[in-house]
């Protein structure tokens, strides 16, 4: 059974910082690239960031540019989201998920989700 779950989300002030960790299982992680998108209350989705699978290609939205990192792990599963500088703007769910292809082609099949972790930014 594929499963991607995402942990890391909380409360945080703004210029803070978060890692959100997105674990994979049921699958074999090193043969997809893996997206992080967002989806704020009244907003439509928005992807983020997107890592191929030996990591030699990482693509960002301008929103989080220069803020937000991300990397992966293929030993352990995992694929991490390193979000700092953070803004009120920033406040979405954000998600997981898995290419059907080893770079970041964008397609993604509707089992290769994650639930999402919240993040709020707020003093």
């Amino acid at each position: 059974q594929v499963q991607l779950v995402e942990s890391g989300g909380g409360l945080v002030q703004p210029g803070g910082s978060l890692r959100l960790s997105c674990a994979a299982s049921g699958f074999t992680l090193d043969v997809r690239a893996i997206h992080w998108l967002r989806q704020a209350p009244g907003k439509e989705r928005e992807r983020i960031s997107c890592i191929s699978t030996s990591s030699e290609i990482t693509v960002y939205a301008d929103s989080v540019k220069g803020r937000f990192t991300i990397s992966r792990d293929n030993a352990k599963n995992t694929v991490y989201l390193q979000m700092n500088s953070l803004k009120p703007e920033d406040t979405a769910d954000y998600y997981c998920a898995a290419d059907t292809y080893y770079y970041c082609s964008g397609y993604i099949p509707p089992d290769y989700w994650g639930q999402g972790t919240q993040v709020t930014v707020s003093s």
